[in-house]
């Protein structure tokens, strides 16, 4: 009777180890890796001797980045004016973007000047010596019609932006396997296509060849050598914009305000002469606008798909090619006179 007893309770155990093994054999595709097996434990890494000099840190890399380039750096080149003083900041200006001891310049908020004035003419010498020799017109067609073309490998898309920091390394980045790149252009730089091919100019050391509505290609040179390009830190995030004045003021220079009011209301009231899109080409926007400025006294802009800081920006653009929604009186004035000289050469005539 004790024997029976063991063999039952020994007959279920070897039972379950038998169908346990089938199951696992069944289901298991892997046999490296069957299922219900223990997980593996991550092997243990060896500990490295502190002592051993080729861990040792390098003590050049604590030094903070030198850089020879002329100009000062900002966030944007294209789309700040240097002369305009903010009046206040979001963020202290101690933070610099390039990170902390990284750069040897000092940020102050919105730029990085420069340490040591720097002669233009030894800059332009420089420029003039990698770009060597002027191109050919056969040279120009044979860059422009591999580079042009929409699906050209070397290729940064500008945005809002415009001419950033960081842009400028990736410039270089693809001159090193490239002679040009083809740089296409959206948003509110496309309002002055002029002022991006100049600074592109200005902080890369290239050279356009050529600019359709919102293409650009930028040569590097004859004599460019990709192993002694310029320093170029890059910025670690975003710096947030300052403050600045206010754009739009209550009252316009020379109006009072109900005069003003009244302007408003017509200009609010008035058609719009055309509609801008998020991400447009504007290039021509100020030609429009002035063509229109001959008949009418209050341009309206349609910018419901636009941003609210595309349209300060749109704003602040036309307001300095000295076309406000509203022309002014002195053009008034200036066709006065005019008309009057008119009127009187013909008279004496």
């Amino acid at each position: 009777m004790a024997l029976q007893i063991q063999t039952l309770t020994i007959r279920p155990k070897k039972y379950f180890l038998c169908f346990s093994r089938f199951l696992s054999q069944f289901l298991s595709r892997d046999p490296y890796d069957p299922p219900f097996s223990p997980s593996s434990k991550p092997p243990k890494l060896k500990k490295t001797n502190k002592k051993d000099p080729s861990h040792a840190k390098d003590p050049t890399l604590n030094r903070p980045l030198k850089s020879d380039l002329h100009f000062d750096f900002r966030y944007s080149y294209s789309e700040t004016n240097p002369s305009v003083e903010p009046i206040g900041f979001r963020e202290p200006p101690r933070f610099s973007p390039f990170g902390p001891g990284r750069l040897d310049r000092r940020w102050t908020g919105t730029s990085a000047p420069a340490q040591q004035q720097v002669d233009q003419e030894s800059v332009a010498q420089a420029r003039s010596r990698v770009l060597g020799d002027p191109l050919t017109e056969e040279e120009v067609a044979e860059l422009v019609e591999h580079y042009r073309h929409s699906d050209c490998a070397s290729q940064i898309n500008l945005g809002k932006g415009g001419v950033t920091h960081n842009m400028l390394d990736d410039i270089h980045n693809h001159w090193k396997r490239a002679e040009a790149v083809r740089i296409k252009c959206l948003g509110v730089p496309t309002l002055d296509m002029h002022n991006v091919c100049f600074h592109l100019e200005d902080k890369s050391g290239g050279k356009v060849i050529y600019q359709h509505i919102n293409v650009v290609l930028l040569y590097r040179g004859r004599n460019y050598d990709p192993n002694n390009r310029p320093v170029i830190p890059l910025m670690l995030w975003k710096p947030y914009a300052p403050i600045y004045p206010k754009l739009v003021k209550n009252v316009a220079d020379g109006l009072t305000f109900e005069e003003t009011k009244e302007m408003r209301n017509r200009g609010l009231n008035s058609p719009p002469l055309m509609k801008l899109t998020r991400n447009g080409v504007y290039v021509n926007v100020v030609a429009r606008v002035r063509e229109a400025f001959e008949t009418e006294e209050v341009v309206r802009l349609d910018c419901t798909h636009v941003g609210t800081s595309d349209c300060k920006k749109v704003g602040l653009r036309l307001k300095d090619e000295q076309i406000i929604l509203w022309r002014g009186k002195r053009e008034q004035e200036q066709e006065s006179n005019l008309l009057k000289e008119d009127t009187s050469a013909k008279m004496l005539g």
